[in-house]
């Protein structure tokens, strides 16, 4: 995808060409001092998180030049509530993932350290955006996710793909034996994702939980979950690294198939 700056992730992945997707990273906005980006502008687009209001609001007008409409924002609970985009209106709705099938409707997740991940079938009739921490994947937030779309989908829509955007990285990732007993309720493989160390405390692979929850619903086509936000200050926000911290956005919508192409940026509205 041509345009958007280039320390932003585009999914390397065989999604047909009406889908389009980005996550952004640090780099690109006008946020300052814990949320921006070195000698550069930060792009913070989470509210809530100590930066001034003002400067995530421009921040957002930024991200808008580079998607065909605002993207309909959820208001994060780490659950299992997937909503239909479309019906989401100003304001966030609150909910860990959505779902579209009307052009230029654009699915967004905030994050920085659980993971976002992006979905979409292979002929182009459905997305999907979902949030996924800990608590969300325990919970079926990926599960639910996917048979969202296929619920909502007028046919038969054939292999979906994934597409796991940074997030806490298994050598950063330490967590107690619940997050262990949690997770072994809802996907029977969770041990191989778990690490232990000392005191009792576990290393957990998220990308590798995010795995098993896809194939549970039948997605094996899953692409990314190479990046880890804890261990790349210089990129990306980490609330666990550093508590005072900014938010990424992944965003993905569905272009018409004959429509024009949003890859060159439009001026802020």
């Amino acid at each position: 995808m041509g345009g958007i700056p280039s320390e932003w992730i585009v999914p390397d992945w065989p999604a047909p060409q009406v889908v389009r997707a980005f996550v952004t990273t640090r780099h690109g906005g006008v946020s300052e001092g814990a949320w921006g980006a070195g000698a550069q502008g930060g792009m913070n687009l989470g509210l809530g998180t100590g930066d001034d209001a003002a400067r995530v609001a421009r921040n957002r007008e930024l991200l808008q030049t580079f998607v065909p409409a605002p993207p309909r924002w959820l208001s994060l609970q780490h659950g299992s509530q997937v909503v239909q985009a479309e019906s989401v209106g100003p304001s966030p709705a609150s909910a860990d993932a959505s779902t579209a099938v009307a052009h230029h409707v654009v699915c967004g997740v905030t994050v920085a350290d659980c993971l976002p991940i992006l979905l979409a079938d292979r002929s182009g009739s459905v997305v999907a955006a979902a949030h996924a921490g800990w608590r969300g994947l325990a919970g079926g937030i990926v599960q639910a996710t996917v048979l969202a779309m296929r619920r909502r989908a007028a046919g038969p829509i054939g292999e979906i793909l994934a597409f796991l955007g940074p997030g806490i990285g298994p050598g950063a990732f330490e967590v107690g034996a619940e997050v262990l007993a949690a997770m072994r309720g809802s996907l029977p493989h969770a041990e191989n994702a778990f690490c232990p160390i000392a005191n009792g405390k576990f290393r957990a692979d998220l990308p590798e939980l995010a795995r098993q929850a896809l194939i549970q619903v039948g997605v094996t086509s899953v692409y990314g979950g190479r990046w880890c936000t804890v261990s790349d200050p210089g990129r990306f926000y980490s609330y666990r690294r550093d508590r005072v911290t900014g938010r990424h956005a992944a965003v993905i919508w569905l272009e018409p198939r004959l429509g024009f192409d949003t890859r060159t940026p439009r001026s802020p509205q």
